[in-house]
């Protein structure tokens, strides 16, 4: 029988608990402890972390949805999916987690959420070379041309 820190710990191994969870916890406690129980907020940037979350989301079920397997490359696709978000660039659904997080640094204009933002971005680009290596040998010419078309990151940029 698993006890509750092991199921915590299970739950926290995954990318959007980490990111959708525990970041804007720490981040908030963090600056609570600096700011004597009170926060500075900008809640314009609030826009940014909806709309990130909800990017993630809806891409995530997108690809599910035409490409098969998970949202991860745990359960990967089955084919590559070159339309809707995936059009413009290759990693909507991280994108979507790094605009969820720089919504939080702004939001609180945190020091430390800019942190595990680059943190984050530094290791979301690690793992999306490593995903592309599977992929390709995965997914083969289809997923190799579709690189060639559409751009890792930032349409039209990177």
């Amino acid at each position: 029988m698993t006890s509750i820190v092991e199921h915590g710990l299970i739950f926290l191994r995954r990318t959007p608990a980490r990111t959708f969870v525990l970041y804007p916890l720490l981040t908030l406690a963090w600056e609570l402890f600096l700011n004597s129980g009170s926060f500075r907020l900008q809640p314009f940037f609030l826009l940014l972390m909806v709309w990130g979350y909800l990017q993630y989301r809806w891409c995530g079920v997108y690809r599910t949805k035409r490409g098969g397997g998970g949202p991860g490359l745990e359960a990967p696709p089955e084919r590559v999916v070159s339309t809707g978000p995936y059009a413009y660039t290759r990693n909507p659904m991280y994108l979507g987690h790094i605009l969820y997080l720089i919504g939080l640094t702004l939001t609180l204009n945190s020091l430390l959420a800019a942190l595990i933002t680059v943190g984050n971005i530094i290791w979301f680009h690690s793992r999306v070379l490593s995903d592309e290596k599977k992929l390709a040998q995965l997914l083969g010419e289809p997923y190799i041309a579709y690189t060639g078309r559409v751009k890792r990151w930032i349409p039209g940029l990177f």
